[in-house]
């Protein structure tokens, strides 16, 4: 020890490594709250719900097929009919439900003048619903 000096030790280095201690005490408490919380997000109201005859739930949707052969020829669920028994019946449909959906099964090769005089026949009727049936690739 010399006169009017002290010794120094030296500084404690830095520690350079990542501390993940306290990362994963939060990690904890948001699982916690997480799991306490969770049962209360969902419903538990329990209700006696009553019954009334007007409560069933709908029906599948109610539809007629339209075909359109390759010759022009009319078929309304697959039965053969003319351009007059095609209106007819898409008005009887019409009639039963005005939510029926047309389903529109033209061959490729039909003119597009064929297929839009369909469609008007079925726009006619009341069928607003129209739906072009397809095959997948």
């Amino acid at each position: 020890m010399a006169f009017g000096r002290l010794e120094r030790s030296e500084a404690p280095r830095p520690i350079s490594d990542i501390n993940v201690t306290p990362l994963v005490d939060v990690m904890l408490v948001l699982v916690v709250i997480l799991i306490i919380t969770a049962p209360l997000m969902a419903s538990s109201l329990r209700l006696d719900l009553p019954q009334a005859e007007a409560a069933q739930p709908t029906d599948a949707p109610r539809f007629v097929t339209v075909g359109i052969a390759p010759q022009g020829h009319l078929f309304l669920d697959d039965k053969p009919v003319s351009a007059e028994q095609l209106a007819q019946g898409l008005a009887r449909a019409a009639g039963r439900s005005r939510d029926t959906e047309v389903q529109l099964r033209a061959d490729r090769t039909v003119p597009y003048g064929t297929v839009v005089e369909v469609m008007g026949a079925a726009q006619k009727a009341g069928l607003n619903r129209i739906g072009f049936v397809a095959e997948p690739r």
